[in-house]
């Protein structure tokens, strides 16, 4: 069975804790599996690349890394600030997530 991750792709992150504590960005890919994100712009690591094809360049390269997802908090798009997710249940069954000032995203 896969773990539910309170974010998804897309959506506007803070992270929590951490050397990048208090930097936003956007989810650029889930991991359930693992619990773990990518956040564009956040935990950049420096990775070696040797040149593959001849007049290929090499090089240090700065790449994203995942890290847990339980260390960012989503953004709530209309006011703007970190919230937990609130899940609402409408009639016909579905459920769609809300912000507690009242913005569903």
């Amino acid at each position: 069975m896969a773990n539910k991750i309170h974010v998804k792709t897309g959506d506007k992150v803070v992270i929590i804790s951490g050397k990048d504590k208090g930097k936003q960005g956007k989810v650029l890919e889930v991991s359930p599996k693992e619990g773990k994100i990518i956040i564009e712009g956040c935990n950049l690591v420096t990775k070696h690349v040797k040149p593959r094809q001849m007049g290929e360049q090499g090089g240090i390269v700065k790449a994203e890394a995942p890290m847990y997802a339980c260390k960012a908090m989503l953004v709530c798009p209309k006011c703007g600030k970190p919230t937990r997710v609130h899940h609402k249940v409408n009639a016909d069954g579905t459920k769609e997530r809300q912000c507690k000032c009242g913005e569903t995203f």
